[in-house]
């Protein structure tokens, strides 16, 4: 157990711990007039866990901790894009919470601690570090909802995030212990080897399997379990639905990976039918309720519930192609998301929460760059070539046309056009309707920097997508 092997693996979740631990001691030592030193080594943090990662990339599959840990392709390439979007949105999120008075360290020490459950969930090889991830993520998120203590809406979002958080890890810590029962381990490999060689169909591992889907579909936000995606989105300060709407659909992707495709393999006939069933529902109710939202942040909630389900399609697939376009669409959708609800904090300032759609009219006068921005942001959440969203779903297709689920695949195609009236009416309001305030936009240098570099990057890797694809790929190879 205490072997160097296993501390090696390890080493960036070790650094991300202790430095959360002296970020949180350092903090309360820090006046205001420095408090964005707090800031600077939460940034540093994880551009340091980024260096130990690719420094212990070696391509092969390493188990530490008796086989509770594994670091392989795919947790490499999923922990970077963690620290990459979470690095962005603690940038995009500090002038914000400045302005409104909740510049504290508690948000960077959460949002690390967030982190760190998410590089366990992404690395997790046996159920039970699973959920310890998984707890770790969910408790640091509760709190963050709740971080505007002055805010009805923001205590109300907290309280439903953890009533129905904890009803749903309750559900899938049931499935798993009936899932021990029959295989006898916790281990993600010996589960797939029992399970694997069992013979004829076992009852109590199904209804195991059913409690872990219901359990995934909560934490993705599936229908019909997304009741709390809209009011916490809605309710949470804007910075925080940011981080929650971003790296932690990353994590969500890795743990359905981990307990589905890797430990449920053998029942992949089963689970596979559960989720066309989550995924059809998530795309029709996403889509369709997004329309009616007038409220920006809202909409975007209802959007990634339809995301969600085109994220399971890729899933469902069950082969290595649909694995590596579900793991490319994810990645693409935080990217996205974290652009939108970054566009958002952009508008916003002190008083003024620019989350209605109205707040975007004639955004084209004011600054004809950042609504082009948006634009290439909407073009990408609707599909629209040549932007990378167009090239994830196109993926997704490919994959299920594979299979043989053709219907499938035209079903996805007839809500995707469907989704595609909300996000190009943002882009209408925005070049089409006259400007309610000819006020310009009051947001920092380094905002601004990025939020460039987050629309232009969608707008170029849409034109050559191929380094990401095969990225992904690469991962399942």
């Amino acid at each position: 157990m205490f072997e160097a092997p296993n501390y090696t693996a390890v080493l960036p979740e070790i650094f991300v711990l202790s430095m959360a631990c002296l970020l949180l001691i350092f903090d309360l030592y820090m006046r205001e007039q420095t408090r964005v030193l707090t800031y600077l080594v939460a940034q540093l943090t994880l551009v340091g866990a980024a260096v130990l990662t690719l420094y212990g990339h070696t391509g092969n599959k390493v188990l530490a901790f008796n086989g509770a840990f594994v670091a392989d392709s795919m947790a490499d390439v999923l922990k970077i894009f963690v620290y990459l979007v979470s690095a962005v949105v603690f940038m995009y999120s500090r002038e914000y919470l400045r302005l409104r008075n909740m510049f504290r360290g508690e948000f960077y020490v959460l949002g690390l601690f967030g982190v760190l459950g998410m590089m366990i969930i992404v690395s997790a090889h046996s159920f039970l570090s699973v959920y310890l991830g998984l707890e770790l993520l969910s408790l640091s998120m509760y709190a963050m909802v709740a971080m505007n203590r002055d805010s009805v809406e923001a205590s109300e979002a907290a309280m439903k995030y953890f009533v129905l958080g904890a009803l749903a890890s309750g559900m899938l810590l049931y499935g798993m212990s009936m899932i021990y029962g029959v295989a006898g381990s916790l281990d993600i490999a010996a589960v797939a080897s029992a399970l694997a060689q069992g013979s004829g169909p076992n009852l109590v591992a199904t209804f195991g399997l059913v409690f872990l889907v219901v359990g995934l579909a909560f934490k993705l936000g599936a229908v019909p379990f997304h009741m709390w995606i809209p009011d916490v989105y809605h309710g949470s300060p804007t910075a925080v639905t940011l981080y929650i709407g971003a790296a932690p659909k990353i994590a969500a992707f890795a743990m359905v990976m981990r307990v589905l495709a890797e430990g449920m393999g053998a029942l992949q006939a089963d689970w596979q039918g559960m989720l066309v069933v989550l995924a059809v529902l998530s795309m029709a109710l996403g889509n369709i309720i997004a329309i009616a939202q007038v409220n920006l942040k809202r909409m975007l909630a209802y959007s990634t519930i339809s995301h969600v389900g085109f994220l399971l399609l890729g899933v469902l697939a069950g082969t290595n192609n649909g694995y590596s376009s579900a793991m490319f669409y994810v990645i693409v959708y935080t990217l996205m998301s974290m652009g939108g609800f970054g566009m958002i904090i952009l508008l916003s300032r002190a008083g003024f929460e620019a989350d209605r759609l109205e707040d975007f009219k004639g955004l084209n006068e004011r600054s004809p760059w950042y609504a082009f921005m948006m634009l290439i942001l909407m073009f990408s959440m609707a599909g629209v070539p040549p932007t990378l969203g167009f090239y994830a779903k196109l993926s997704v297709l490919q994959a299920l046309v594979d299979v043989n689920l053709v219907w499938l695949a035209v079903t996805a195609v007839i809500f995707s056009i469907i989704g595609a009236f909300y996000y190009l009416r943002i882009v209408k309001i925005m070049y089409f309707d006259r400007a309610g305030s000819s006020e310009p936009l009051q947001c920092s240098f380094d905002m601004r920097v990025m939020m460039s570099c987050n629309g232009v990057g969608i707008l170029a890797l849409g034109l050559y997508p191929t380094a990401l694809m095969s990225m992904c790929l690469g991962a399942f190879s």
